[in-house]
């Protein structure tokens, strides 16, 4: 059953279109999240999910209610059941973390007996009860954002909306947050949609994703369909780490023929019915370097740079005229001649749209 149902919303900004004929479901219990880059109109969708934005085009429904549709005015934000967490946090300073947290409770004229009970249990699911006499200035930035998350869940909202909360911690908090909201989100049963710029937090946390480009949605599905079979360039490069070399394709033996005559077994085609002209997107983590030898498997290039990155150690690799990377975990490989061996899912040819 779909709790959200967004149909060709649009938003213009006097002449200028900020989003147009976005259309997307979420299910109950689902994560979405919304990715692209700056300006790509993720956020001014988010805002008009939630009622800080008018809308142009288009309707929003929650739960069968429309809420936001052309021409009418939308149902006030304090009237679409919602809960939101934003990029800075939005704690009030002078409260302390219990009283951040039963804002909205307050604000319902709960009864104080039921305010301390939820709010305490709020606390505990985040792992904060010990923290409930603090102020925002005596907590860490993690620390601040499950304040956040916290006050967003503890009025017990149909639908969660997350604006890049992570974007202001450090890298290595970033990546534990990932886990532990995914996990609070599940826990609860809750209805999310997250926007972020980040493809990795998108794909830690979502069970489906919405990509988007110049204002309009380029792809839309599960982390594996826009990872393993993007429908175009954008996606492919914007969903994982790629190099693209022009090429030709041949769709009945499903090689990609590069300008020096190499073919190249691709595994997925986003047109498979159609040859000729194409991009071959090849990606670095799926790429090994091995001694050169004469197999149709394996690339014959030349290994011109290599970076160690702990892990795995970057190579560019020239092929012809074209520069690839490889990241293997083998470090050894010396400068000079060397072979490529593509591994599944590591070589795919777009057609452009």
């Amino acid at each position: 059953m779909s709790v959200i149902n967004i149909t060709g919303l649009g938003k213009n900004y006097g002449m200028v279109p900020a989003t147009r004929d976005v259309t997307f479901s979420v299910d109950e219990g689902e994560i979405v999240a919304i990715i692209g880059s700056s300006g790509c109109g993720k956020t001014t969708t988010l805002r008009m999910i939630a009622g800080l934005e008018s809308v142009s085009f288009g309707t929003i429904a929650i739960d069968g209610k429309v809420v936001a549709e052309e021409g009418k005015p939308g149902v006030p934000t304090e009237h679409r059941n919602i809960g939101m967490v934003f990029q800075s946090y939005a704690l009030w300073p002078h409260l302390s973390v219990f009283d951040n947290v039963a804002y909205p409770l307050n604000l319902r004229k709960v009864p104080s007996k039921e305010i301390r009970r939820r709010v305490l249990e709020t606390l505990a699911l985040v792992g904060l009860e010990s923290l409930d006499q603090r102020y925002p200035n005596e907590l860490s930035g993690g620390q601040q954002q499950r304040v956040a998350l916290a006050r967003c869940i503890v009025a017990e909202p149909r639908v969660l909306l997350f604006d890049e909360p992570l974007s202001n911690l450090d890298a290595k908090r970033r990546e534990q947050m990932r886990g532990e909201i995914r996990t609070l989100i599940k826990r609860i049963n809750g209805t999310a949609i997250y926007i972020t710029h980040d493809q990795m937090e998108a794909m830690t946390i979502a069970d489906r994703i919405v990509c988007m480009n110049m204002g309009h949605v380029e792809q839309i599905g599960a982390p594996a369909d826009l990872y393993e079979r993007p429908v175009n360039k954008f996606v492919a490069g914007f969903i994982g780490d790629c190099d693209f070399l022009n090429c030709e394709v041949d769709a009945a033996s499903r090689n990609a023929i590069l300008s020096n005559g190499i073919r190249v077994p691709v595994g997925h085609i986003n047109k498979p019915d159609l040859s000729g002209p194409a991009t071959l997107c090849l990606r670095p983590d799926r790429l090994e370097v091995i001694a050169p030898r004469a197999d149709p498997a394996v690339l014959p290039a030349e290994i011109v740079k290599k970076i160690y990155m702990g892990p795995v150690t970057e190579y560019t690799l020239r092929i012809g005229s074209e520069e690839i990377r490889v990241r293997d975990r083998d470090h050894n490989h010396p400068l000079g001649s060397a072979g490529v061996r593509i591994h599944e899912g590591g070589a795919m040819a777009l057609f452009d749209q």
